[in-house]
């Protein structure tokens, strides 16, 4: 069983009490961390903050070595979006070029692999071809870190990648047979599955479907998304489940209308410490729990509110329950996004370091 913990290192600049640096990962939660992000620049990989790599008077984020956990960095991203990697990938020479520098670049950082975050092939501005192109690029990936093996007798580089938990960017983006040969595991990014860009209120990380939902939203849940990933070839042990440690806010139409697809006219308030409307960090969601008068449990998961603002988030028990749902079907592990986003110091919410983090750990590994 893997506990995968993405790093991001934009974390840095959050408010005094939620900055979040790598002296702040704590080594017996996790197996795996993964750094995010990288970026493509001129078809390589390039650093993304001015901070990201060490200099004779700084040292960087990147030096995260961490003894008994595999550190692996991830490039891509959301707000990176596609069209660098549709840039690279249109060309054997090109890929080989990427190749070849992603190897020496984690080498010399002192990473343990790559994962490779593209959101999404075919979607984004990318191409009609990157599908078939994002597979290629995996299977090049995947022999030239055998290949390095080879030749320097070092244990190989793993390779992930992050994937889509929604049907149309499974069935645009991945050739799923020929991917799960490439890699050693998936992170399925199953969260965001409702958000403020919709009209009504939704769960961000539901486990299980809405009671009555039917068509695509009854897609919109983690089991679901497992469920189709299996059946389009992925072996269960290969697929890590994605864990939200934050919530999707929303701001309703009526007070008095709160529950699961009640109106909302947009994002909820930013949180002081994330600054993002629409978004709550776990330790925002409980620190501000005492304004939420009222909360329920639904989907395996929770969702509160006062007023007119409403949050959809994970708790404690929730996340035992994912937990128990990937052992049960035999999946690979839990991804969290991200350590950060959980009470990391245990100042803000005065108690347990990581709660959310170490249950899962606790009720994972045991």
């Amino acid at each position: 069983m893997k506990v995968v913990c993405y790093y991001t290192n934009w974390s840095q600049y959050r408010p005094d009490g939620a900055k979040f640096f790598p002296e702040d990962i704590d080594v017996t939660l996790c197996t795996h961390v993964i750094f995010a992000f990288a970026k493509i620049d001129n078809g390589i990989l390039a650093p993304f903050e001015w901070n990201d790599e060490s200099t004779d008077w700084n040292k960087g984020l990147m030096k995260t070595e961490k003894p008994n956990l595999r550190v692996l960095l991830a490039v891509g991203g959301w707000n990176m979006g596609s069209q660098p990697f549709s840039q690279m990938v249109v060309s054997r020479e090109n890929r080989h070029k990427f190749n070849e520098h992603a190897v020496l670049f984690l080498r010399k950082w002192g990473f343990d692999g790559l994962d490779v975050d593209w959101e999404y092939p075919g979607a984004r501005g990318s191409t009609t071809r990157d599908k078939e192109l994002y597979t290629l690029l995996m299977q090049e990936l995947r022999a030239a870190f055998e290949e390095e093996v080879a030749l320097s007798g070092r244990e190989r580089l793993i390779l992930a990648a992050a994937v889509s938990a929604g049907k149309k960017v499974i069935d645009g983006a991945y050739d799923v047979p020929s991917l799960v040969k490439c890699v050693d595991f998936l992170n399925l990014m199953a969260y965001d599955l409702h958000g403020s860009w919709e009209k009504v209120t939704g769960i961000n990380s539901p486990l299980k479907a809405r009671q009555g939902a039917v068509g695509e939203e009854a897609q919109l849940c983690q089991d679901w998304a497992v469920n189709y990933w299996i059946s389009k070839g992925c072996p269960a042990e290969k697929l890590v489940l994605g864990c939200a440690m934050y919530g999707r806010t929303f701001t309703l139409k009526d007070p008095k209308n709160h529950g699961i697809l009640a109106p909302a006219s947009g994002a909820g308030m930013a949180g002081k410490f994330t600054r993002e409307a629409g978004f709550l960090s776990y330790y925002e969601v409980r620190e501000d729990m005492h304004m939420y008068m009222q909360s329920r449990r639904e989907q395996e998961a929770c969702y509160a509110f006062k007023e007119d603002q409403w949050v959809g988030f994970d708790d404690v028990n929730s996340i035992n329950k994912k937990v128990d749902y990937i052992r049960a079907e035999g999946l690979g592990g839990a991804m969290v996004w991200s350590w950060d986003l959980d009470d990391f110091s245990g100042n803000l919410l005065g108690g347990r370091r990581c709660p959310l983090l170490r249950a899962l750990h606790e009720r994972l590994l045991q």
